[in-house]
């Protein structure tokens, strides 16, 4: 997979600015016209020459606003207009839903957030991990779920990337876990620290697998009940890969990455498949108590259970905290380019997917625009 020239970016991208002019916007979908102009006109400002499209979604039924919008290209090569309501991969914004899920076989007392992954993972993965100085019968799911086990993370391996820039390399859950004990450094004492692990959600991915017996894609669906939440479009990609036309380009420094096997990002770390209007709507569902029965297991996926270890960021369940514009928000980010806020203040979500990933901060920067825009009018 080549790289685009710097000739052809510049003339893909003078080619787009004049399709841009004609009407390649797509109208977006709104349920409140008071922001339209507005809201289109901050996504409009964010294409440049490193940013071929983008997606957003605000959900505030406080505010009785509910908008998604689209500005630039689906696919930057072809100058096929993006669309509001096409598909990307999420990545790790994948962990609030199997964070979530977790939470959910908790209130029905299928686990116990203290049990040792030992009583749920295979033989062979508990080897593999005790061959790597790791305690599968001392790292407990809670450990996973915040990021304290003591894990590496096989993302950061030289020859996962090296695996990743051949598009079409197929991985295993298996191979996961042999790459982080043969590549990787333990990152710490267990429950001493943060630190950040893909590895740690795939093993909650094969977790969820053993105790419902059904894929971790359909046991989110069931658990979480994502169709009755009104999420239509957040399912696990095909193993194989979605190349129905609906998911758009995604690109990496340059890489479309359209045909990269979905295997790279798959097993819990990430793997779904969704559109900006769902994962709005699922960060609402979250806070407005329609995924879980108690307002206590909320609760617990929102409390930091670092008890002063030292850490990175401010991480709970699948889920961590920030401000924006100076309120508190709730978060999660996917490395292609997709951001989820939920600001408890407003009771309003926004979601961000750029099509090729913003470089500058942790927060995607059209999301503190588009909450000034709200907050004028607030």
């Amino acid at each position: 997979m080549k790289p685009l020239k710097p000739f052809l970016k510049l003339y893909l991208f003078v080619a787009f600015l004049m399709l841009l002019s004609v009407g390649c916007k797509t109208p977006p979908t709104n349920q409140n016209n008071k922001f339209n102009s507005q809201f289109q006109s901050v996504i409009d400002g964010e294409i440049s020459e490193n940013i071929p499209g983008i997606l957003v979604n605000i959900t505030s039924p406080k505010l009785g606003v509910e908008w998604s919008g689209a500005s630039g290209l689906a696919d930057w090569e072809q100058k096929v207009a993006i669309g509001p309501d096409q598909t990307f991969r999420i990545a790790s914004v994948t962990k609030t839903f199997v964070a979530a899920t977790v939470l959910r076989l908790w209130e029905d007392n299928k686990l116990s957030l203290d049990d040792f992954i030992s009583k749920y993972i295979s033989l062979e993965h508990a080897k593999i991990l005790e061959e790597g100085g790791y305690s599968p019968n001392k790292i407990t799911i809670r450990h996973l779920l915040s990021h304290t086990s003591g894990l590496g993370d096989h993302t950061n391996s030289g020859k996962y990337t090296v695996d990743f820039l051949k598009d079409r390399h197929i991985w295993s859950r298996t191979e996961t876990l042999i790459d982080l004990v043969t590549l990787m450094e333990p990152a710490g004492e267990l429950g001493a620290q943060f630190s950040y692990s893909d590895t740690g959600y795939v093993l909650l991915g094969e977790i969820i697998e053993k105790i419902t017996g059904k894929s971790m894609g359909d046991a989110m669906l069931e658990q979480l009940q994502l169709k009755k939440l009104g999420l239509k479009d957040t399912y696990m990609e095909e193993f194989d890969g979605d190349f129905t036309g609906k998911r758009i380009h995604q690109y990496h420094e340059g890489f479309d990455t359209y045909n990269f096997h979905p295997s790279l990002d798959y097993f819990g770390g990430g793997g779904l498949l969704s559109t900006s209007h769902d994962l709005s709507r699922f960060f609402i569902s979250l806070f407005n108590h329609e995924v879980y029965r108690n307002q206590s297991t909320l609760d617990t996926m929102l409390t930091s259970v670092l008890n002063g270890a030292e850490q990175t960021m401010d991480y709970r369940f699948g889920i961590w905290r920030i401000e924006i514009n100076g309120k508190e928000a709730y978060t999660h980010t996917g490395f292609w380019g997709t951001q989820v806020v939920y600001i408890p203040e407003i009771e309003t979500a926004i979601s961000a997917n750029y099509s090729q990933r913003w470089t500058d901060s942790r927060i995607a920067p059209v999301i503190p625009k588009i909450l000034e825009v709200i907050e004028k009018e607030d």
